[in-house]
């Protein structure tokens, strides 16, 4: 895990983007509020401090008066403390949530950038549980970060502030052991000092297990949260297989590791919990101990005795703020760092896509043929997939690409689309061609049945008639009432009804290039043949390439092309057909 000083630089990569972009002026005059604020906070506790003793003095020569008049400047004080304390959590949280709004709106752009997610994906997705970091580690690192960055200037300027005192304090206060004053300048500064320091090593020696628990308690939180939401995504198969048992124990086992690693926090927590309660506990009698001799001897009044003691706790507790916030600072350490790798699997999925090395797709060629020259597709894991010398894919021809299962012709399509990198050689797009791509199983977000067939453009884009149009035309007319309802598609429609949408989508659409992969497998043969039939009538101008195993699709398409296996990988011949 993270080391404090990897942690602040890896804060520092995070953190500057945001108060160097176009939110700088609002964030920067927010954070300046919340420290001058802070700072406001931390003189009026310097005041009160010098009120200690005039006060208690008052109570100890029974002066009406005085005793009078520092109720009524404490009520002053102490008002103003309530205005600075009240205005410091509203502009604080202010703050937090233009940070959190700029770092959520970066990291789903970042993370959505030209299949980006798709590609950290296919990197093993080491950057885990993306949703979990752009919701729950963002909002708790805007937070920890404010609060620990502001606690850690606040305990700074308490000590410059106060150690001045207490050294003072402690003159005017000498050691008194043994019946004699003992000449030690500044003994109090050194007690607090020396009482912070052990207490601060101590907590860290007892706590630093807990930075790789809470790290391990985020992941498998967001484990089992994804395996919940896969159940849900999936209840249909799950219930036609009566697979709720083996869920249910898979949950289970994954919601084990949860309880596991979340006793061992329990335990750990126990024994921090323990040591700084006591050291807190004893940091209230400690700083009387030590000046409680001279207070005996009359070499101070009841006043000096209580500034003192107060000012002790302010030094040791500045001191002593790492102890306060230890176990804040190991959920932080956490967060930073699964942020800093969420970061990192961002640049290295966008440098994979830049990637000379890789597969290149051109686009702008003066040609009107998609084409692809000297193409090795590869695995992830670097082993040769598909292997084509050359291939052009001829405006206005449909072709029909078949070979075995596993041959690399899906990937093909992902590879002509952008998305998959892994492999070498060249794909040249014609000049402001538009290309679309229809899977098996289409996806169609949440929301109005009029959005799910837009997209992925927005709602509105098309005319209401317009949509009513290609719902008769591929077969769903009992649809059309259901244009504004809000559902969730992919779960209420057969996957055969899924599939006709898509090919709606693609009417809307009109692309130039149509790549179908197995996009109705899941229809019957004549109703396969009637979308065939309707997309050749609806989009004439439209370059139509299809993987399919039926016999029957060879009759739509001029040409096919069928793939076959040379040693440990597949080639097309693209002469072929």
């Amino acid at each position: 895990m993270n080391g404090i000083g990897s942690t602040i630089a890896a804060v520092w990569r995070i953190s500057a983007p945001y108060f160097r972009s176009s939110d700088k002026w609002a964030g920067g005059g927010l954070l300046a509020a919340v420290i001058a604020l802070e700072l406001g906070s931390v003189a009026i506790t310097v005041l009160l401090n010098s009120w200690n003793n005039r006060f208690y003095n008052a109570l100890q020569e029974r002066n009406w008066d005085n005793f009078v008049y520092e109720i009524s400047y404490f009520t002053v004080l102490a008002t103003i403390y309530i205005a600075i304390a009240v205005y410091q959590l509203y502009l604080n949280q202010w703050l937090q949530i233009r940070w959190r709004s700029w770092m959520t709106t970066r990291y789903l752009t970042d993370w959505l950038d030209h299949a980006n997610h798709y590609r950290m994906q296919l990197q093993g997705d080491a950057a885990d549980n993306p949703d979990q970091r752009i919701t729950d580690d963002v909002k708790l690192y805007v937070q920890r970060t404010l609060e620990i960055g502001i606690g850690v200037l606040s305990s700074f300027v308490t000590l410059l502030s106060f150690i001045v005192i207490l050294w003072q304090l402690s003159n005017a206060a000498p050691l008194h052991m043994f019946g004699r004053d003992i000449d030690f300048p500044g003994y109090m500064v050194w007690g607090a000092l020396i009482y912070s320091v052990l207490g601060t090593w101590l907590t860290h020696l007892i706590g630093w297990p807990l930075v790789g628990l809470d790290f391990r308690q985020q992941k498998y939180e967001a484990d089992f949260r994804f395996n919940l939401v896969r159940v849900r995504e999936n209840s249909e198969q799950i219930a036609l297989m009566h697979g709720e048992s083996a869920e249910r124990e898979r949950l289970l086992a994954r919601f084990g590791h949860v309880i596991e690693n979340w006793l061992g926090i329990m335990s750990r927590t126990k024994k921090v919990t323990a040591f700084t309660a006591t050291y807190s506990q004893a940091s209230v009698i400690f700083p009387y101990v030590l000046v409680a001799p001279a207070y005996f001897a009359e070499k101070i009044q009841l006043g000096g005795m209580m500034q003192t003691a107060s000012a002790f706790g302010s030094v040791q507790g500045a001191l002593s703020f790492f102890i306060s916030v230890y176990r804040q600072m190991a959920e932080w350490q956490a967060v930073v760092a699964r942020l800093d790798g969420f970061e990192k699997g961002i640049k290295l999925a966008h440098s994979l896509a830049a990637d000379p090395s890789t597969i290149h797709v051109a686009r702008g060629s003066s040609s009107d043929a998609v084409g692809v020259d000297n193409l090795t597709v590869t695995l992830p894991n670097g082993d040769a997939l598909l292997s084509i010398s050359n291939l052009k894919l001829r405006k206005g021809e449909a072709t029909l690409l078949t070979g075995p299962s596993g041959a690399g012709k899906s990937t093909l399509f992902r590879a002509i689309a952008g998305i998959w990198p892994f492999g070498s050689g060249t794909i040249e797009i014609p000049n402001g061609a538009t290309l679309m791509t229809l899977p098996q199983r289409p996806y169609f977000p949440v929301g109005t049945l009029s959005s799910a067939i837009s997209y992925p453009a927005k709602e509105g884009a098309f005319s209401a008639e317009k949509l009513r149009e290609v719902l008769t035309l591929v077969g769903l007319p009992a649809l059309v009432a259901k244009l504004g309802e809000d559902g969730h598609w992919n779960r209420t429609l057969s996957l055969g009804e899924q599939q006709r949408l898509g090919v709606a989508r693609a009417l809307l659409q009109a692309p130039q290039y149509l790549f179908l992969d197995e996009a109705t497998a899941s229809l019957d043969e004549p109703s396969e043949a009637m979308l065939y039939r309707l997309i050749a009538e609806k989009l004439p101008a439209t370059t139509v390439v299809s993987i399919g195993h039926r016999s029957t699709l060879e009759a739509f398409n001029q040409r096919q092309i069928a793939m076959g296996r040379s040693g440990d990988q597949f080639t097309i011949d693209g002469t072929a057909g």
